[in-house]
């Protein structure tokens, strides 16, 4: 990790989240004046679970995800946060520990805000509050829709579910390959199954003409008959 000696602009940067609209120019500002601001490496962890959270995390550039480790060390990739997403502060309103690991995958410039500055904002702004509960009603639902799909989709399904809302998240580079870059270990992370069936799926689909595959990247070629896959259980 190391401090940013320049800081990213609060102003600029809200726009890219929305529940920071609410804020005064009073606010903004001070807000500006108590975060701090680090770069991180690809594969840094910024907090582990089960350890207090100093604060909430802002991404200005990068991309972070955050997992449970399961038995013998198996990670289990619950979500991604990317430029513009606010990580942590579900800790900070209920004072329990991290119940997640976040890292980095992709070299990120992240700015913090003190817990005792952030609980200060949703007890003296109304607006910015029911924003921070709209967010956490929001990721809740997503977390109820992967547990479902856990218990009902097959692998195949899940697989073909996930590299759509990696590609409606993160979108595309110039080539049209994922923006996002991941590891067979990852991909089998977050879809919740063993590498080896991650490796075989994708091989089943490059064979379909669903994807294409270049080392790690991954271009959608089909994705109506993907959509169809991810929902026919």
């Amino acid at each position: 990790m190391t401090i940013k000696n320049e800081i990213p602009n609060c102003e600029y940067c809200f726009v890219k989240n929305d529940i920071f609209r609410h804020l005064t120019k009073d606010e903004t500002d001070v807000l500006a004046y108590v975060k701090n601001c680090n770069t991180y490496k690809k594969g840094e962890t910024i907090y582990s679970e089960n350890n207090r959270v100093a604060g909430v995390y802002c991404i200005n550039e990068g991309i972070v995800k955050h997992y449970k480790t399961g038995t013998e060390g198996k990670e289990q990739i619950i979500r991604f946060s990317k430029k513009g997403d606010i990580f942590g502060f579900r800790s900070i309103i209920s004072g329990d520990l991290a119940c997640t690991t976040a890292k980095v995958i992709e070299e990120s410039t992240i700015c913090i805000i003190p817990a005792t500055h952030f609980i200060k904002l949703i007890k003296d702004n109304s607006g910015f509050a029911m924003s921070v509960m709209k967010l956490s009603c929001k990721e809740l639902g997503f977390a109820n829709k992967y547990i479902l799909d856990i218990a009902q989709k097959n692998v195949r399904e899940r697989l073909a579910e996930i590299l759509l809302l990696l590609h409606t998240n993160f979108g595309v580079n110039p080539n049209n390959y994922l923006k996002i870059s991941l590891t067979r270990e990852e991909l089998a992370g977050i879809v919740g199954t063993a590498t080896e069936s991650v490796i075989r799926l994708l091989s089943e689909f490059k064979k379909d003409k669903l994807i294409e595959l270049d080392k790690r990247q991954i271009k959608l070629l089909d994705i109506t008959k993907l959509k169809r896959i991810s929902e026919s259980y």
